[in-house]
């Protein structure tokens, strides 16, 4: 994956323990019969804040 001109990916933790939002993962992952490869990805997007921008440069 390339970067874009005019794009900017911000990704950063957020303020909630590691530990909480893993134990919460699992056991939604086991109430809900989920398979791994479905329930990680969705941890990661609850424990992680990720923004995405448009820039324009102005001339």
């Amino acid at each position: 994956m390339l970067p874009r001109t005019g794009v900017t990916v911000d990704i950063c933790p957020r303020d909630v323990p590691i530990a909480l939002i893993g134990t919460a993962g699992g056991a939604l992952a086991l109430w809900a019969d989920a398979p791994a490869e479905i329930a990680v990805p969705v941890a990661l997007l609850i424990v992680l804040d990720i923004r995405i921008r448009r820039w324009r440069r102005r001339i």
